[in-house]
């Protein structure tokens, strides 16, 4: 079998993320046919077909080239950190770290990593895509992110996880609501009451699990998957909700002020942690991205 060149791999991934033979030759600044010849070189080299090719519904990545991404990807990824330390010579960490993150959590952490960990690390360019758990643990999986910030809920045996800070739900109500008064409340008092409910999986079983235990059935009125749309609403009257995380200010986006109120009974909390498929080879980027936020958000 003849060898294959980390140039090949890297026109196989693009060609795979982009979705056509001619976006990867323009991601490259190549012909599609230049691409088209790389891809059957490392089919012959590997001695698999990759690509199916329709001339009406362009490509297909086969069986074969799933099972292989992932691991191509981390290829790629270490190739690129053997080029930085060589060109380091191991004085510092650098190159693309793609970070994934649960939506609801990237307001309150991106932030803080963005003006603290690039002053570590200046060689890093963090990138971020968001998505679901069953999102970000299939990105993980495929290699597409490296590590990412998540709940640790309905977390798949094949991802590694390390804690963070755990996190404890508590009630938001408008400020103007009858159940609007200081100090913590009883989730029976939420009985009858209409629900906004975030139905971004798997929050809303989460919170479904923490009212069934006080012996609320909630009223759902309204359902979105937007954190800062379950605010607003709330904050105008359409009802109470569930969260986790916890703005600083009590302001929205409509106007009105919110409250926030801890829960009497004891409730199930939630763990923050970093994760990464189990058996990935992290690059020392990651590894110094890890560092950075047990240092930063660990309890």
């Amino acid at each position: 079998m003849s060898g294959f060149t980390l140039r090949q791999l890297e026109y196989f991934v693009t060609v795979a993320d982009r979705g056509t033979l001619a976006a990867a030759g323009a991601h490259h600044h190549i012909s599609q046919s230049a691409v088209s010849l790389a891809v059957t070189e490392l089919e012959r080299a590997l001695g698999v077909q990759l690509l199916m090719r329709r001339k009406a519904r362009g490509i297909e990545l086969t069986h074969a080239a799933r099972q292989v991404l992932p691991e191509i990807r981390s290829l790629l990824a270490h190739a690129g950190e053997v080029r930085s330390s060589a060109r380091s010579h191991g004085q510092s960490v650098s190159g693309d770290l793609v970070v994934g993150c649960f939506p609801t959590l990237t307001p309150f952490l991106l932030p803080e990593i963005l003006r603290h960990f690039p002053a570590d690390h200046p060689g890093v360019t963090v990138q971020l895509l968001e998505g679901t758990m069953a999102e970000m643990q299939a990105r993980l999986r495929d290699g597409t992110c490296e590590v990412a910030l998540i709940y640790r809920l309905g977390i798949a045996t094949d991802i590694t996880t390390h804690l963070l800070y755990p996190v404890r739900p508590y009630v938001l109500l408008a400020a103007d609501h009858r159940l609007a008064g200081p100090g913590p409340i009883s989730l029976a008092e939420l009985r009858g009451e209409p629900m906004v409910m975030l139905d971004m999986p798997p929050s809303a079983d989460l919170f479904r699990e923490v009212l069934a235990a006080g012996g609320v059935d909630p009223d759902v009125r309204f359902t979105t998957t937007h954190f800062e749309s379950v605010r607003s609403l709330v904050a105008s009257g359409a009802g109470y909700s569930l969260l986790l995380q916890r703005p600083a200010q009590t302001s929205t986006y409509a106007g009105p002020p919110l409250v926030y109120r801890e829960i009497i009974e004891e409730v199930r909390t939630v763990d923050v942690v970093l994760a990464h498929a189990r058996d990935a080879r992290l690059t020392r980027r990651a590894h110094a991205f890890a560092d950075f936020c047990r240092g930063k958000f660990g309890t």
